[in-house]
């Protein structure tokens, strides 16, 4: 009696194993499903400029780099002489770049043609302000620098 359940207590404890195996998942599986639940269009921080550092909250840092860059076009177009002819309320879209390394760089600027035949020299103005302008630091995507791009609406408005 014994002996028959010494061997029971074994042949559970043999037949049981295949209960605590575990599937052993490739670290390819592992990557392509991470890569599949990486949302490629957004950053977890966007670019910044020392006035923006302390912002914590995704929507106020975004908020806080594109107001800073339109604030600093428009100021620096103000200071230009701007003389139309006639009353001009148009909108220019600067399609703009910040590289891993945080360097803006300008990649279009569109306007209407009547917009650049009364003020020629706004895309040089424009060009000149961008330049000017250096941000601290790069977008990150997963604790990596990552380039972003962006189009900024400049209106400008004449009396």
């Amino acid at each position: 009696m014994k002996n028959g359940f010494i061997f029971l207590l074994l042949l559970l404890v043999a037949t049981s194993c295949q209960f605590f195996e575990t599937e052993k998942v490739s670290s390819d599986e592992i990557y392509k499903e991470e890569m599949q639940t990486i949302d490629w269009k957004e950053v977890d921080r966007y670019p910044s400029f020392s006035n923006c550092e302390n912002s914590l909250e995704k929507p106020e840092q975004k908020d806080c780099f594109i107001s800073t860059i339109s604030s600093h076009l428009y100021q620096s177009i103000s200071h230009e002489e701007m003389v139309a002819v006639r009353e001009i309320y148009d909108t220019v879209k600067v399609n703009f770049e910040i590289s891993s390394n945080g360097k803006l760089s300008i990649l279009e600027i569109k306007m209407d043609t009547l917009l650049q035949k009364e003020f020629p020299d706004l895309e040089k103005w424009l060009l000149q302000s961008i330049d000017s302008l250096k941000p601290v630091a790069p977008a990150y995507k997963r604790g990596i620098p990552v380039k972003t791009q962006f189009t900024l609406p400049v209106i400008i408005q004449t009396n």
